[in-house]
């Protein structure tokens, strides 16, 4: 199983239009932070996880074939804000996209062009899909476990897939879903910045903590904005097995 890392930025992206920071600054591509998004792919199955605005540009790079599922954490636009630019993929035939009840009916709302009863020729065909914490889904050679994870004081959903677990705008998890992490070798999770608290996010300190409890062999950090400071300086203090992800990293699982 692979997974590529098409986004690892917050809602601003990095730069931060108009910022004049070093981060923003740098010549680093890896400084570069797209909105997050992921695609998860084996020999036979394409998943991808979330698809903000910057889908795009995103998914030029990567090979094109078929999108077997959409996996939405939640209803934030950063995360679904690139729906319709998913159209060029439904030439392989619909595709079928997972959402918890929330993002479900945001996306209702928001392209209501493409659920209407008589759709103009050209729109996405897409497959909405309900989904629910601990209810596992079944995609292609994948099962996919939803998890619950609170973003500030909002419900949205992880996704363990095999022994990858992917979560991001965390701020909590309540103890009880820690078992659905059992077992877990990578683990992607998000980390804001250094300090600064802040009220749905997740600090760096926190998601190490995090990585500590999970057992992971490997942690990526992703959804990170300008202020956690340039990739490479990021790296040289993080404890071993911990690393900030950048866009475009391909790691196999």
């Amino acid at each position: 199983m692979k997974l590529t890392f098409l986004g690892t930025g917050t809602s601003c992206g990095v730069p931060v239009i108009g910022c004049q920071c070093k981060v923003c600054q740098s010549t680093d591509p890896r400084d570069k932070r797209t909105r997050c998004s992921a695609l998860v792919e084996t020999e036979t199955t394409r998943l991808l996880i979330d698809c903000g605005p910057d889908f795009r540009q995103q998914i030029l790079p990567q090979p094109f074939r078929r999108i077997d599922g959409i996996l939405i954490t939640h209803s934030h636009y950063d995360h679904m804000g690139g729906m319709d630019d998913i159209r060029p993929y439904c030439q392989f035939g619909q595709i079928d996209v997972y959402a918890d009840p929330q993002a479900r009916q945001s996306m209702l709302e928001m392209l209501p062009y493409c659920f209407a009863e008589h759709r103009y020729p050209g729109v996405p065909a897409i497959g909405l899909h309900e989904i629910h914490p601990h209810e596992p889904l079944h995609i292609g050679d994948m099962e996919v476990m939803p998890i619950e994870v609170m973003h500030g004081q909002l419900p949205i959903l992880g996704f363990r897939i095999g022994k990858l677990a992917y979560i991001t705008d965390m701020k909590t998890i309540d103890e009880a879903e820690m078992s659905y992490l059992e077992g877990t070798e990578l683990l992607v999770v998000n980390a804001l910045r250094f300090d600064k608290p802040h009220h749905s996010h997740q600090l760096v300190d926190d998601a190490v903590a995090f990585a500590r409890r999970v057992g992971a062999r490997q942690t990526y950090l992703i959804h990170s904005c300008h202020d956690i400071g340039l990739h490479e300086e990021v790296n040289r203090i993080l404890p071993v097995g911990i690393e900030l992800a950048f866009d475009g990293q391909i790691v196999e699982i």
